[in-house]
């Protein structure tokens, strides 16, 4: 015990001479709140909280009352009890209705947002939602719609529509364990989905609202940009200045994607780094020209003021996603480090930038983009860290192509599992396609898009618009290209839960710490994730949540019940799966047989039937028989089952299902609600009783 005793002092003892290269584990273990409190598998109650708010009490009285060696333990507990609390608070700020059933029939809202659906269709979000035969209390917030009728339609920002639309509460995963619609639709407070094929009918457009004009100059702004840039050109352009991406078609986006450039399209801290840079260098080398300013001012802070300024308004103009207001957050934060006569890329600000974005929206933490953000800037910071120690040795010619391979690698190396872990693909030439687009964009493409905007009220922007036109051109060409070349993509399987926090740690442990043993662990963390990653093993029989589709795992990959429908969960089914193959060709592979809605397989001694159309019920009761695994997306109509029987009414109670080999023999059945738990936002029951709406 005294040996015991005398381990944990030295272990306190270290800690309390580290305390001052602390602070970038700050958001690291106020992170570890966040995710405590989204894994958890029940909506926490209010014990829960009262119990974390005491224990945050008492970790502050010790952080300030303690002796010295319990001031970074108590400091670290408190920071993953706010983080908890923080993310529980959120949740309840943002708590709104959320459609309690299909509905079809009228909707009438106001135009905030325009965006392409996944199926590569215009579509509009809309707020002031009325629906008939839904109380206004019960009425959803936000509702989005995807337009699929051939009328033609051009929307307008803050336009007043009215639309017949099939609308539903935003969906569940499509497998147990998948990617949850539902959580990122509560945090944007988006209570509905759905689609129409019927006209819009345009109503009278009401006077500015909240917000409103900001969309309006934007979608404005777009338009122009696009009219005078043909084609894709002209809608990347629009969607890097502006942030409206309606006019990117799919193809584009798929090249972007399968390239490794899909970050260019998104404003990000790309964007938002090489607008606020190319001011303040602007700024600041402009005020050098003339001395008699540069001599009285201090020039740098006043080339920061600018650039924050810009950013601000590139904030303002983009719209408010969560993208843009992470990197603006990053952007200030370092901005405000000049301002301060402080380091202004430096873990400490990239630590400050975090915790900022996670107090603000703490469901980032689970987001893409959030990891890929400030995983890609830490690598960068650590990476330059150790160029500046070796740069001298380079040819000073040289030393620009090497910093910038230096950086592409850094950053790609970094994000890659993270790229693979949520979109299921590694871009194979993402290096080479990001070495030849992103100098274009920011020594052409981005330069010229400010400068075309400081020349337009002039009447001068056409030169500038030219080049930022060409240099698009450039990008979507790279992108094309190298997304054409054999092997560009390469699918990978949807790892485990667990191994993207290990991958992270192990990363964290590497980059910010010194003594061996902590770096040791963070080898081990990386090699247990990335042999965990290998090990991944998919379900042998997935079923879709209204029971449309079905799918069987084969030796030649998984088999679909269907060649059609149901197209997005077959997708993600097989994205995850790290399968390459398209619906058709899934369906090809022959597992399946039998005639249109009556579908049948083998699994084992079990025989699988896929039932769909009105005439399921019907035909359910003749296959039906001991033996049989039954799925139709119709409601079972006779007495107690002899098949195991999954109609539409109970998968309505469980969500999507996936059976696997079980470890005692026979299969074992997961499914998503339960693996999602009964959270605010996929518990409909929950939601009434917490919420009262």
């Amino acid at each position: 015990m005294a040996a015991l005793t005398r381990a944990l002092g030295a272990v306190l003892d270290d800690l309390a001479a580290a305390r001052g290269a602390a602070m970038p584990w700050a958001p690291v273990l106020f992170s570890v709140g966040i995710a405590a409190f989204f894994l958890a598998r029940q909506e926490p109650g209010q014990g829960a909280f009262l119990q974390a708010g005491a224990g945050l009490a008492a970790a502050m009285a010790l952080r300030f009352r303690g002796g010295e060696r319990w001031q970074l333990p108590a400091m670290g507990a408190a920071l993953i009890l706010a983080g908890f609390l923080v993310a529980g608070l959120r949740t309840q700020i943002v708590a709104g209705p959320v459609l309690a059933d299909r509905y079809y029939g009228p909707v009438t809202g106001r135009i905030v947002d325009i965006d392409r659906s996944f199926s590569d269709q215009l579509r509009l979000t809309l707020d002031g939602v009325a629906l008939d035969i839904v109380a206004p209390a019960r009425t959803p917030r936000l509702v989005r719609v995807a337009l699929h009728g051939d009328a033609p339609f051009v929307p307008e920002p803050g336009q007043r529509v009215r639309v017949i639309a099939h609308l539903s509460p935003p969906d569940g995963p499509v497998e147990p364990g998948g990617f949850d619609f539902q959580r990122i639709a509560w945090f944007e407070g988006l209570g509905a989905v759905g689609y129409t094929r019927k006209p819009v009918e345009s109503l009278a457009l009401p006077g500015d609202g909240p917000g409103l004009w900001a969309f309006r100059v934007r979608m404005a702004l777009s338009r122009l940009m696009q009219e005078r840039m043909e084609g894709q050109a002209g809608a990347f352009a629009a969607a890097l200045m502006t942030g409206d991406r309606s006019g990117v078609t799919r193809d584009t986006n798929d090249a972007l994607r399968n390239s490794n450039l899909s970050h260019l399209i998104s404003i990000s801290g790309l964007h938002m780094g090489l607008l606020s840079g190319f001011v303040f260098a602007l700024c600041r080398y402009g005020l050098a020209l003339a001395p008699p300013v540069a001599l009285r001012l201090n020039t740098k802070k006043v080339a920061a003021i600018a650039a924050l300024l810009a950013a601000t308004f590139y904030l303002v103009l983009a719209g408010p996603s969560v993208a843009t207001r992470r990197a603006y957050v990053m952007a200030a934060v370092m901005l405000t480090a000049v301002l301060l006569d402080r380091r202004a890329i430096s873990l400490r600000s990239v630590a400050i930038a975090a915790m900022i974005v996670l107090l603000i929206e703490p469901e980032s933490l689970v987001e893409p983009g959030f990891q890929m953000s400030f995983g890609a800037t830490v690598a960068l910071i650590v990476a330059f860290g150790q160029w500046t120690r070796v740069s001298g040795r380079v040819p000073a010619v040289l030393r620009p192509v090497a910093a910038l391979c230096l950086s592409s690698l850094a950053a790609g190396t970094a994000t890659l599992p993270i790229a693979a872990a949520h979109f299921n693909r590694i871009a194979e030439y993402g290096l080479v396609a990001n070495l030849a687009a992103v100098p274009v964009m920011g020594m052409a493409v981005m330069p010229a898009g400010v400068i075309a905007a400081l020349l337009a009220p002039l009447g001068l922007a056409a030169p500038a618009l030219w080049v930022m036109e060409e240099g698009c051109r450039f990008i979507l060409l790279v992108a094309k290209l190298v997304a054409g070349l054999d092997g560009a993509v390469v699918p990978v399987p949807a790892p485990a839960g667990w191994i993207l926090p290990s991958l992270g740690l192990g990363a964290l442990l590497l980059a910010l710490t010194r003594p061996p043993w902590l770096r040791g662990l963070g080898v081990l963390a990386l090699a247990g994730g990335l042999v965990g990653w290998t090990l991944a093993d998919r379900p042998l029989l997935l079923i879709a949540d209204e029971g449309t589709l079905v799918g069987l795992m084969t030796p030649s990959g998984r088999a679909l019940s269907k060649a059609k429908g149901a197209g997005f969960v077959a997708s993600s089914w097989l994205e995850d799966d790290g399968d390459a193959a398209d619906q058709q060709a899934a369906h090809d592979r022959g597992a399946f047989a039998g005639p249109r809605g009556q579908a049948t397989a083998r699994l084992g001694a079990l025989t699988i039937w896929h039932l769909t159309g009105k005439t399921a019920p019907q035909r359910a009761g003749d296959v039906c028989v001991p033996g049989a695994i039954v799925v139709m997306d119709g409601y079972w109509r006779g007495g107690p089952p002899a098949c195991r029987l999954f109609d539409a009414r109970a998968l309505a109670r469980t969500g999507a299902l996936a059976l696997s080999p079980a470890p005692g023999g026979g299969l074992a059945l997961r499914s998503a609600r339960a693996s999602g738990g009964h959270r605010l936002w996929n518990d409909r029951t929950l939601r009434a009783f917490r919420l009262g709406n």
